[in-house]
C-alpha cells in the first residue's frame, strides 16, 4: 500500500475552499472507487511553523491505483478539479511513503475509511522528518524499529507518555528525498506537551542506551511538525 503524502501552501483568504474542495469532492470522489481513500486532513498548529499549511495523507492501493489516479488528475475526470484546487493554494509538495517494516500500521482496509465527513473532536500528531546519514539508512530503519518503537511503548520513568507511534514511513523510490524517514506521532497527553515545548530534555533521556543519544551515531537532523486534524478528517 502507498501513502500519498502533501503539504499545501494553501491562500489564506481561500482556506475555507480549499476545505471544501478536499472535504466535497476528493474524498468523495475516491469514495465512489475502491482503490483509494483520503485518510488525513489536519492544519499545521499555529504558532508552529508557516502559516496556512495543511497535510493532507491519502491511501492509495498499489502502484497501478496510484498511475490510474495520477492519469485522472492529468487527463481525465479530476483535471478540471485539480486545476481549481490549485488557484486555491501558491504551492503543493508531494511525496510517496510506504510504511516500514516496524511500523504498526501497514495496510489500511479502505472500506471502513469514513468518507462522509462525519465530525469528531479534534487530535494533535507530531511529524518527525529524520535524515539519518549517508550510508545509515538501512541501520536507521532497523535500530528506529529496535529501540525507539520498543522505547515508546512503554512508560517512562520520568514522566506520563506523551506520544504513541501510529505509524513509521520512508520515502518511495523516485519520489523525494531518499534517506528521509517520516515518524507519524499521535499526541496522547496534551498538557505533558507543555513539559517538551518548555523544558529541557530530561537528563535520564539523554544517557547512553536512550535512543535520544545512541541515535546521534546515525542522524542528528530532523524535522518536528504539530498538525492538528480538522473535525472531519476521516482519521484523527
Amino acid at each position: 500500500m502507498l501513502f500519498l503524502h502533501e503539504t499545501h501552501e494553501v491562500r489564506g483568504a481561500r482556506e475555507s475552499d480549499f476545505d471544501a474542495a478536499y472535504r466535497e469532492v476528493w474524498m468523495s470522489t475516491l469514495a465512489r472507487g475502491d482503490e483509494a481513500r483520503l485518510l488525513y486532513f489536519l492544519r499545521h498548529a499555529h504558532g508552529t511553523g508557516p502559516s496556512y499549511r495543511i497535510v493532507t495523507i491519502t491511501a492509495v492501493r498499489d502502484g497501478a491505483a496510484w498511475e490510474k489516479l495520477a492519469r485522472r488528475i492529468e487527463s481525465g475526470d479530476l483535471t478540471e478539479w485539480a486545476a481549481s484546487v490549485d488557484e486555491l493554494r501558491h504551492e503543493v509538495e508531494a511525496k510517496i511513503l510506504i510504511p516500514l517494516p516496524w511500523s504498526p500500521l501497514q495496510s489500511i482496509d479502505l472500506a471502513a475509511v469514513p468518507t462522509d465527513a462525519r465530525t469528531h473532536d479534534l487530535s494533535l500528531f507530531m511529524e518527525d522528518t529524520v535524515w539519518p546519514y549517508e550510508g545509515k539508512l538501512g541501520e536507521y530503519i532497523e535500530r528506529s524499529g529496535s529501540h525507539y518503537a520498543e522505547e515508546m511503548k512503554h512508560a517512562t520513568e520520568v514522566g506520563p507518555r506523551i506520544l504513541t507511534v501510529d505509524a513509521s514511513y520512508r520515502t518511495a523510490f523516485g519520489t523525494g528525498r531518499r534517506r528521509e524517514i517520516v515518524l507519524w506521532q499521535k499526541v496522547v497527553q496534551t498538557a505533558a506537551l507543555e513539559r517538551l515545548l518548555c523544558r529541557e530534555v530530561p537528563e535520564a533521556y539523554l544517557r547512553p542506551g536512550t535512543w535520544m543519544h545512541d541515535a546521534l551515531a546515525l542522524r542528528d537532523q530532523w524535522r518536528s511538525r504539530l498538525l492538528r486534524t480538522v473535525s472531519w478528517s476521516p482519521l484523527h
